[in-house]
């Protein structure tokens, strides 16, 4: 059985040595840690991933590691990202269930992992590989068969194609003549008529062939159906104290045993790794579910976006938010609205504090939420699906002073540059700010054209007036232009709209509001003493 929840055609692989590093952090591990791609950590960081991450999760780690897989390894195609969101859709539909489902295949790992702990303990013989089978095999039953029942309840409910096959699934695997057969062959394997073998005579007369024989009733009357029809029966009778004869009796026994115990666990093993398969994909909706419900008790919208195949160039959002700056808020955080179909270029200028990098944050989550197969933090957010999303943005000046800022910036593009395909999406905050003005623009703009001709989509958001006036004079037809709004009061209502680039980001509001706070603070200080 498979789940298919994720993927139509594939089981969805999440990092196994991250979940067992997080759920024992106590091992000590030596396999070396696996480098992550190119851009990766940088987009972890900028995006606020782990915020995202740890609010789907709610102390799951399953969840979180399933997340943050989904996220990280992004779909590249309009027709899987539709087969999630369909999924998610009948996620929405039927929480209860989903949590429930989900409840099992956990329920189902965690007593398969108390049983093997148990069986440490347990003295090594024959028996005991079959016993650790049989008893596992018990503790998966009872789950399979809530399971089953939950297909009948409520699998009419559900409509997308992965759960409609996944229920399908179940109820051609786990019919009545399957449980039936499972009950009757442990009642078999419990050995409770004692060990009914067959073999054959090979060269030099050792015994071939064991075989382990049910013990039907036919089986149990053979020594006197044997007698009736008057044909010779052997058998032999080991002495209480014959020790070297109760040993060969018990590697015998041991010859026909082991191969119904490896039969029984692959069996089990079976099951078991539907079960984790299972947990895997479902932890996924789950988190999905979990930050709908967080975003939605504070009157945030969702959305299920509009995915676009490679080669169209659509880019549409209204009222779309970052949900990390909402989920560490009390209250609601500002939308904005884009129209950018057609363009490959997004420029966002505008005054100190007023939006940008939020906006610039929260376009690049959609992005990556999208292409997971998630409701994406807007009332309504059309894309075309891209081959990456990079970020670069500024960073603290190296504390080693082994470089300057600016030979620290360069370094990081060259080694995104190395990474980034056609189709790609690339984000910058404040890039190449850390020369002048002049030098800057310069380099921004050569930089800008050769990610364009590669078809890579750019939203640079900057400072730099000669780069944005420049662009808004010469590429106005290729390019978006947003500007972050300030009130006449100076303050900042951190909403962006379609405007021309000012030689000004308006510092001077930001000066006067600390120095005033400042000059308000001694002054109320003084007239207290």
């Amino acid at each position: 059985m498979k789940a298919l929840l994720m993927f139509e055609d594939r089981d969805f692989q999440t990092d196994t040595a991250l979940l067992d590093a997080l759920e024992r952090p106590y091992v000590r591990r030596q396999a070396p840690v696996e480098k992550p791609p190119v851009g990766q950590r940088d987009l972890i960081q900028d995006f606020e991933l782990e915020t995202l991450w740890h609010a789907m999760a709610l102390d799951d780690l399953v969840v979180y590691v399933s997340a943050r897989t989904a996220m990280l390894a992004g779909l590249g195609s309009v027709e899987q990202i539709r087969y999630r969101q369909a999924v998610f859709a009948d996620c929405l539909a039927q929480p209860d269930v989903v949590r429930e489902i989900y409840g099992l295949a956990v329920q189902a790992i965690v007593e398969e992992r108390s049983i093997f702990r148990g069986s440490f303990s347990l003295t090594h013989n024959s028996s005991a590989p079959l016993s650790t089978s049989i008893t596992r095999l018990e503790a998966f039953l009872p789950i399979l068969q809530r399971l089953r029942a939950l297909t009948d309840e409520h699998a009419g409910r559900f409509t997308s194609k992965g759960f409609t096959r996944f229920f399908d699934t179940l109820r051609r695997e786990l019919d009545e003549d399957y449980f039936q057969e499972i009950s009757q062959h442990l009642g078999y394997l419990r050995l409770r008529d004692g060990v009914l073998m067959s073999a054959r005579l090979g060269t030099g007369g050792q015994g071939i062939d064991y075989v382990l024989r049910a013990p039907r009733p036919d089986n149990r009357l053979f020594r006197f159906r044997r007698v009736m029809l008057n044909r010779p029966t052997f058998s032999h009778t080991v002495p209480p104290r014959d020790q070297a004869g109760g040993q060969a009796l018990g590697r015998l026994r041991d010859r026909g045993v082991n191969l119904a115990a490896n039969a029984l666990g692959q069996s089990t093993d079976h099951i078991h790794g539907f079960f984790t398969a299972l947990r895997t994909e479902l932890g996924f909706y789950v988190g999905c579910l979990n930050l709908h419900d967080q975003l939605t008790a504070k009157g945030e919208p969702e959305c299920l976006p509009d995915p676009h195949p490679a080669g169209t160039s659509v880019w549409s959002a209204q009222a779309l938010f970052d949900p990390c700056l909402s989920l560490r808020l009390p209250g609601r955080v500002q939308g904005n609205d884009l129209r950018a179909d057609g363009k490959p270029l997004l420029v966002i200028t505008g005054a100190n504090q007023g939006g940008k990098s939020t906006f610039l944050r929260s376009l690049g989550l959609a992005q990556l939420m999208m292409q997971a197969g998630m409701a994406t933090p807007a009332e309504s957010f059309a894309a075309t699906v891209t081959t990456g999303v990079f970020t670069h943005c500024k960073r603290e000046e190296d504390a080693t002073m082994t470089s300057g800022k600016f030979d620290e910036e360069l370094a990081r593009m060259g080694t995104l540059v190395t990474a980034i395909t056609p189709g790609a999406l690339l984000l910058c905050n404040e890039s190449f700010a850390a020369t002048n003005e002049r030098e800057a623009s310069e380099i921004a703009d050569g930089f800008i054209h050769a990610m364009n001709d590669i078809d890579v989509k750019i939203v640079f958001v900057t400072h730099l007036y000669t780069l944005a006036h420049r662009y808004h004079q010469q590429h106005a037809d290729t390019t978006v232009f947003l500007r972050a709004e300030r009130g006449r009061d100076g303050q900042r209502p951190f909403r962006l709209i379609p405007a021309a680039p000012l030689p000004t980001s308006y510092g001077e509001d930001l000066y006067r509001r600390t120095f005033t706070e400042t000059d308000t603070a001694h002054t109320d200080s003084s007239a207290s003493r």
